[in-house]
């Protein structure tokens, strides 16, 4: 049986596992390979007997849930200081305070990205320097240290090297990478933490929704607010989304998808979806709602904006509000987890709404060039993707 474990104790990470001898000697030599570079890197997995070219899973089957995985990735550094060296190890359980920042004070913000594997076998990630840079604006409203863009750029890289097996085969998924920062330090008083840490884990995933590709039924949401102005709407804070999960909960269980959320002042402005943002057509024109501090500025969101520009639609960033839904022709979601998801209702104040969806519509024009890209299947001529072997 593998017990795995990952004290965050000082500098140093331990790895436990009941394994032989000579797995312990070889699983020691992953704490250097920070330094290494990806060749190295790659032939350091071999040397684990992880040289498989795909886990034993059922790829055909995969949904939007946690798989555990062989490596995740750790860095850490003291209040005032900076983020300096990082190391791979197993895959487990971590260990902290019951005094730790985030347990008590919520001290923490995440990102999602995915890798994607090609025919050839070499594996694609997809803008990550957006996500580093997205995090280090969540670091900071949250009062915590981040990684460079370079480091961030780097640690992605290396462990999806060390998970390349579990990168799902080109068309049946993809390797969902979760970085995080926290406040791992003890702190008893509401002050930020003396310690950080940075973490890296990874999944392979499906689709998000159950519904897969099919289209989304959503339910305008005016009791709970997602966010407020002054607030961490626009940050990927890990405080953002617990309260959201009882609108989410009761919409689904009324038979919705998702919910979808207005502004908390004046509630009649289209804001977010749970967790991706939306978009509204009508004939050549694509809106979505301004990213203003109340909501986040999705990287999917970022790239389609760009991708309908330059397939001739006119894209305006601004207010949206409810009742213009009504007069539209089509309307999606998009994020990192969704991707482009059609919507084919939308229900407001008992008064369902219906959306064209299918092969003609705009979402699926937009959705085959984005994914097209993301998987070096379409040329990448903005610089979007980054190789990593």
């Amino acid at each position: 049986m593998i017990q795995r474990r990952t004290r965050f104790g000082g500098h140093l990470l331990r790895s436990f596992r009941d394994a032989s001898s000579s797995s312990s000697s070889k699983i020691g030599g992953y704490f250097g390979l920070a330094s290494q570079t990806s060749t190295s890197l790659q032939q350091a997995c071999v040397s684990t007997n992880r040289d498989a070219e795909f886990a034993n899973l059922e790829w055909d089957n995969l949904g939007f849930g946690m798989v555990p995985t062989d490596y995740m990735y750790i860095m850490k550094c003291s209040k005032g200081e900076s983020f300096e060296h990082g190391q791979l190890c197993h895959f487990g359980n971590i260990e902290l305070s019951p005094a730790a920042g985030v347990l008590n004070y919520g001290q923490g913000a995440y990102e999602g990205t995915k890798a994607y594997k090609k025919e050839d076998g070499r594996l694609l990630l997809f803008r990550p320097d957006q996500n580093a840079i997205r995090l280090k604006n969540s670091a900071e409203r949250m009062c915590m240290p981040s990684p460079s863009i370079d480091q961030f750029v780097d640690a992605l890289k290396q462990t999806v090297l060390a998970n390349k097996r579990w990168v799902p085969p080109p068309g049946k998924g993809s390797l969902y990478i979760r970085p995080l920062i926290m406040g791992s330090g003890e702190i008893l008083g509401l002050s930020a933490a003396p310690e950080y840490t940075f973490l890296i884990y990874v999944s392979p995933v499906g689709n998000y929704f159950k519904e897969g590709l099919a289209p989304l039924n959503l339910y305008v949401e005016e009791e709970f607010d997602r966010a407020s102005r002054g607030g961490t709407g626009g940050v990927k804070s890990i405080t953002n989304y617990a309260p959201g999960l009882k609108a989410l909960t009761r919409a689904k269980n009324r038979g919705f998808s998702d919910v979808l959320y207005l502004d908390s002042m004046n509630k009649k402005n289209l804001e977010e979806v749970s967790s991706c943002n939306i978009f509204v057509v009508k004939g050549n024109s694509i809106s979505t709602p301004a990213t203003n501090g109340t909501i986040l500025a999705g990287i999917t969101r970022k790239s389609i904006v760009d991708i309908a520009r330059d397939h001739g639609y006119q894209v305006e960033e601004g207010t949206i509000t409810v009742d213009e839904l009504i007069h539209a022709d089509e309307v999606f979601c998009t994020g990192t987890a969704v991707g482009v998801a059609p919507v084919g209702s939308i229900t407001y104040q008992g008064k369902r709404m219906e959306f064209k969806t299918g092969a003609q519509a705009v979402s699926q024009q937009l959705y085959m060039t984005l994914e097209g890209i993301k998987k070096g299947v379409i040329e990448d001529k903005k610089g979007w993707i980054v190789e990593i072997g």
